[in-house]
């Protein structure tokens, strides 16, 4: 677990209030600040990135309604063999478990099947929720938004290896062989957690 850095607390925190601040003023004058608090928020990430202002600010104009936590889902796929299913992505060219953003309209485990689906080329069905994480508590690099993280565990039924436009390789690994990951969808601790939960099938749900 890495401890959030006060800048990113900070601006994270500026940012939330601004876009509840928009949503909910009809104050032509309220407004203006909001979006001033907005721009700082941008600033400030950008100062401790290297990124530009601009294309920040503009990610952070994208949020809109009350803010809450992003959701991210990842598909848990194991062969009888005890070998788990990863995705290189294309955008980094490092692996991950198949999986991304929920969708509206969509359930959690509906989510998980279309993402493996889609990345991998395997038809799934949901069988049991191994974790919902919190980003900030889980990870090895801290990102500009909140998540939650929600593991669910699927069961090959059909389709096969394919690659698509966000993957370019598909595998399955021991606990021993990893490949490089994708650090900000996945990290050894949550792949090791992963194989701790194949090995007890008993084993409770983990949360938080």
């Amino acid at each position: 677990m890495i401890v959030l850095e006060k800048w990113l607390e900070w601006a994270r925190r500026i940012q939330a209030i601004s876009q509840a601040g928009l949503h909910f003023s009809k104050d032509v004058f309220d407004r203006e600040r909001y979006e001033e608090l907005q721009q700082l928020s941008a600033e400030i990430i950008a100062n401790y990135t290297g990124q530009s202002a601009e294309e920040i600010g503009g990610a952070l104009a994208a949020q809109k309604g009350y803010p809450t936590p992003k959701l991210d889902i990842r598909g848990v796929v194991f062969q009888d063999d005890g070998k788990l299913l990863l995705v290189k992505e294309k955008m980094d060219n490092r692996w991950s478990l198949p999986g991304g953003f929920c969708e509206v309209g969509l359930s959690a485990s509906e989510n998980a099947v279309k993402e493996i689906k889609e990345e991998s080329g395997y038809d799934v069905v949901p069988k049991k929720l191994l974790a919902v994480l919190d980003s900030d508590k889980h990870t090895d690099k801290p990102q500009m938004f909140h998540y939650y993280k929600i593991f669910l565990q699927c069961e090959i039924v059909g389709g096969g290896a394919q690659e698509s436009v966000e993957t370019s390789e598909i595998g399955f690994f021991g606990e021993s062989e990893l490949p490089p990951l994708s650090l900000k969808r996945n990290t050894e601790a949550q792949i090791k957690m992963l194989f701790e939960a194949l090995r007890d099938p008993e084993k409770e749900s983990i949360f938080d």
